[in-house]
């Protein structure tokens, strides 16, 4: 048997070491395997055209008409966390495991479920004592912030390594507008004030008609293909480098877990073309030009029009706190740290008391002057 065999479990994401027996795990920021028992390191493969493999795109339309080949489906076993909604693949013999994102018991067995196979991934590049290290750095400077969170912060409690689903969209528009281009003007006009007498300058606009077209060619429009983290929060936490993408391989995912993905390809179409129309509205304004601009209609057309499904990696830790859930996300990438906080209400009061001493005493002081 090759080394980088699957396991006769059926768990497409393990990986028996072949000096022990004993699971490998992939070793973040490099492309190996690595068995935490024994040492043994092992290679993942790797060709020339690994980056063009990962940017092989799928035509959206055939996948909305549900046209897509077989090889890029597949069936994986998910469990369903009740309280967030979180769908997480798990090993084959898991029956009921804690929630990453909101730390509640995941109970729900889903099944097999049949959906669009992950067509690149972005490795972890961040090992988790660098995530727990850029988590305490951003919990420590937050204000306010209740005591058992900064013990949280410097405990030495495991962080979650996940891939999280994506969908990118790729496509071509050309856009037809009508506006109007605003050029700014300024008159002189005299005012009195207090008995005194002044001129100013007043700012004005002359509005004229537009219209034209304007194209863009959009490239790796990225949409969270999942409902268990806020978006904002998520859209923090770009860039992503995807020029690290590799095409899929279960041997990246050996150690982590992956998230399926919750939004389908037609509702993660409509957040791109969203994305996009911001992106458009601004090429628009830019081509009327002027110093403010107007927009009255805007009609766009999108051609060739191509997807992938990609997993990217984070970092997750969920904090309990008067029975509710906090969740903090680090990119695997890069570092970066977004994530829900609770608030002290004892700490925002003795803020809040202070003040209100503070501001007695000056007034106290200055009525002795």
């Amino acid at each position: 048997m090759a080394e980088n065999a699957p396991a006769a479990t059926g768990d497409r994401h393990q990986f028996p070491c072949a000096q022990c027996g004993a699971q490998l795990r992939f070793a973040p920021g490099q492309r190996r395997l690595t068995c935490q028992y024994c040492g043994h390191e092992q290679d993942i493969p790797a060709t020339e055209d690994d980056r063009d493999q990962a940017l092989v795109a799928h035509d959206l339309n055939e996948a909305l008409a549900n046209h897509l080949p077989a090889e890029a489906m597949e069936e994986t076993r998910v469990l369903n966390c009740t309280n967030c909604g979180a769908q997480i693949e798990f090993d084959p013999d898991t029956h009921s495991k804690q929630c990453p994102f909101c730390a509640s018991p995941v109970v729900t067995d889903t099944g097999m479920h049949r959906h669009i196979k992950p067509a690149a991934v972005l490795p972890f590049r961040l090992t988790e004592k660098e995530a727990h290290d850029s988590m305490n750095r951003w919990l420590k400077g937050l204000w306010f912030a209740p005591n058992g969170l900064k013990k949280y912060a410097r405990s030495d409690r495991r962080l979650d390594g996940l891939y999280v689903p994506y969908w990118a969209f790729d496509a071509f528009t050309r856009s037809r507008y009508t506006g109007e281009r605003g050029d700014a003007y300024y008159e002189t006009r005299t005012v009195t004030r207090n008995g005194k007498t002044s001129t100013e300058q007043v700012r004005k606009i002359r509005w004229r008609p537009a219209k034209g077209s304007v194209q863009r060619q959009f490239h790796d429009v990225l949409v969270m293909a999942a409902k268990s983290l806020p978006r904002k929060y998520v859209r923090a936490l770009e860039p992503w480098m995807l020029g690290d993408l590799a095409p899929y391989s279960p041997q990246f995912l050996a150690g982590f877990r992956a998230e399926g993905y919750t939004v389908d390809l037609p509702d993660g179409h409509k957040i791109a073309l969203e994305r996009m129309e911001d992106v458009i509205r601004q090429d628009v304004r830019r081509d009327i030009g002027g110093d403010e601009q107007r927009i009255h209609s805007l009609h766009t057309d999108h051609s060739d029009e191509k997807f992938k499904h990609l997993l990217l990696p984070i970092w997750m830790a969920a904090y309990r706190y008067h029975d509710k859930s906090y969740r903090f996300i680090v990119n695997a990438q890069t570092g970066k740290v977004q994530g829900e906080r609770p608030w002290s209400k004892w700490k925002i009061a003795g803020a809040v008391l202070l003040a209100l001493i503070l501001a007695g005493l000056f007034v106290y002081f200055g009525e002795l002057r």
